[in-house]
């Protein structure tokens, strides 16, 4: 059962503020628990239902971290999502990333005031499916770690890293001859690239607001999805997951 601190904990999760003072997150759902544990994630505490403790005891029993039964009635009221009848998890936030450096043949994914937490989490998914390691977020783009990020993310916060960084600074330190990748609507054809195979950056803005045109000096290419219909633009996780996968085939 948890008490009424454990409650007050789980609630205060839901705000930025509480999140960064306490340098805590949660992850909710059963099955997103399951990858944190399998992952190794810093744990701070877990609240499970008996029915999830019972099948996941191996695990539960290899973890440090206390562990709280709890009805699945107080894991929906204490979390944020309509139902959770499994788990909620408590993990560490670890430290912020000072430079997010470029890996020789890979890409990075950075963003611009991305402030839909759906968009982010499906974005960290897209990351992860094209191999993208690293992914750098202007300071006003969401918190990765608003419970609707990680649970859009399925898990994939745990395999790509993510940094807030001033992006006129970030990518001023960029080596010389960096690839900067960013989207427009009026560039050249991600049909007609060249070949890619040496990395860089894709830098995407907002559907609603684009890239900042102070950003704009910084790259180097721009591209675009050539459109054949009427629609105005693309949601920019549907954008940046057209982009890559034409990158990688490039690659």
């Amino acid at each position: 059962m948890l008490s009424k601190n454990q409650s007050k904990l789980l609630r205060s999760l839901q705000r930025k503020k509480s999140r960064q003072e306490l340098s805590l997150f949660m992850v909710e759902g059963g099955k997103m628990v399951a990858e944190v544990l399998a992952a190794g994630w810093p744990v701070h505490s877990l609240y499970v239902s008996e029915e999830y403790a019972e099948a996941r005891q191996a695990e539960l029993l290899a973890c440090t971290a206390p562990v709280t039964l709890c009805s699945p009635d107080e894991l929906s009221a204490a979390g944020s999502l309509i139902s959770n009848r499994d788990a909620i998890a408590v993990l560490q936030i670890p430290q912020e990333l000072e430079q997010t450096p470029l890996q020789p043949g890979q890409w990075t994914l950075v963003l611009d005031r991305i402030n839909d937490p759906g968009n982010l989490g499906t974005l960290l998914r897209i990351a992860d499916w094209y191999g993208i390691s690293a992914v750098v977020c202007s300071p006003d783009t969401v918190d990765v770690y608003n419970p609707k990020v990680i649970s859009a993310s399925m898990g994939s916060f745990l395999r790509v890293r993510v940094g807030y960084q001033p992006l006129d600074s970030w990518l001023t330190a960029l080596p010389a001859g960096t690839p900067v990748l960013g989207a427009y609507l009026d560039g050249q054809s991600v049909h007609q690239l060249s070949s890619q195979k040496a990395g860089g950056v894709l830098l995407m803005g907002s559907e609603a607001h684009g890239i900042a045109t102070e950003l704009a000096p910084f790259v180097t290419s721009k591209i675009t999805i050539p459109a054949f219909g009427g629609a105005e633009s693309l949601n920019v996780a549907v954008a940046t997951a057209i982009i890559c996968d034409n990158l990688k085939r490039q690659s």
